[in-house]
């Protein structure tokens, strides 16, 4: 791998409204039902387009479900894939997300490649929603890129509920997308959450979804520092590719900001343990952001919150294949340190207690 201190990779942020699931959708995308181009065009019309079989995007989703089906057929898969709105998108919709960026996550002075982790002291499972520190599953919407905003406030979330101890607060996404942009983000067209903790602990805090509500769409920045809520002190970034060091990090200190390539094999998952030979390691083609919630040592997986809604995936959450940096999931991996206001311990003291 190239010795590189900043890595420019692309921040695709996909986003999904999916249509809740169908019975006849359901056994479609199975294999286990006969089919005739009038209940596909039902389907089609379900999820808000017009009935038109001659249309290209009709074509378009004719052809991703015979991949779904024989995906769903194929006994090795370790996941299973189903109908959602990203299979009616064509290419240049799901490129229009792009957008260049810098992964902060490499910086020398976050590397600690010197020390081992054993992780058989670590429980062999984790998940940070039993213990009430996870929000609900939200929803970025079809026509903003800002996962990596969506990714660092559930990040934020939860670690600003473990650092008081009070339930967790729904904190602003659109303050990150309007503000942060002299921070190497882009708003809807990209970014890395480590780069919103930077933005935040300079900012000098964040307010709540209540106070700032998301519009998913770039507007003018509307921060109102008396309405600040948590206060970040800095990112703290896992060392480029460390798994080993991400799942310390995830069972010791909460939930971790991760960036991985998402591909085509993803868009359509449903259940089960994801896992592609068609992605890179490589950070320069990490493109969407979402948060780590906990593992499986015995099912070898993440448990992961996305961004695209409840009715993707397994009610908003997949599993990820852990111990082979699938998909370059610890390319770019950080969490806040949180500054409690008003807090008197020692700022610096509780950020070496994360090295």
């Amino acid at each position: 791998m190239r010795n590189i201190i900043f890595l420019t990779l692309s921040a695709l942020c996909l986003s999904a409204v999916v249509a809740q699931d169908s019975n006849q959708e359901i056994l479609i995308s199975r294999g286990l039902v006969n089919y005739t181009d009038a209940d596909l065009l039902s389907i089609y019309q379900s999820y808000g387009y017009e009935p038109d079989p001659s249309s290209e995007r009709f074509q378009l989703f004719k052809s991703r479900l015979a991949k779904i089906i024989e995906h769903n057929s194929n006994p090795d898969k370790k996941y299973s894939q189903k109908i959602n709105k990203l299979t009616f998108q064509t290419g240049s919709e799901l490129k229009k997300f792009r957008a260049s960026q810098n992964c902060s996550a490499t910086a020398q002075a976050n590397t600690r490649s010197f020390r081992k982790y054993d992780l058989s002291q670590l429980p062999q499972y984790v998940d940070w929603r039993e213990k009430g520190v996870v929000t609900q599953v939200k929803n970025q919407g079809e026509d903003c890129g800002s996962c990596w905003a969506f990714a660092a406030v559930a990040a934020l979330e939860s670690h600003y509920a473990l650092k008081t101890g009070k339930k967790p607060i729904q904190f602003s996404e659109q303050q990150l997308v309007d503000c942060a942009r002299k921070f190497d983000t882009q708003g809807c067209d990209g970014g890395l959450p480590s780069k919103g903790f930077e933005y935040l602990a300079y900012a000098g805090g964040i307010q709540t979804e209540a106070d700032y509500p998301y519009e998913g769409k770039d507007k003018k920045c509307r921060f109102n520092s008396s309405k600040a809520v948590a206060q970040v002190e800095k990112s703290f970034n896992i060392t480029f590719q460390d798994e080993n060091e991400l799942i310390y990090h995830l069972a010791n200190y909460g939930p971790v900001a991760i960036a991985y390539e998402v591909n085509d094999d993803f868009d359509n998952y449903k259940d089960g343990v994801f896992t592609s030979s068609n992605c890179s390691t490589d950070p320069e083609d990490v493109n969407h952001a979402v948060l780590a919630v906990g593992y499986n040592m015995t099912g070898k997986y993440f448990i992961v919150k996305n961004s695209w809604g409840k009715d993707w995936g397994m009610n908003g959450y997949f599993y990820i294949e852990l111990g082979s940096n699938m998909c370059g999931l610890a390319d770019c991996a950080s969490y806040p340190i949180i500054d409690e206001d008003d807090d008197d311990n020692d700022d610096d003291d509780e950020a070496d207690k994360h090295d």
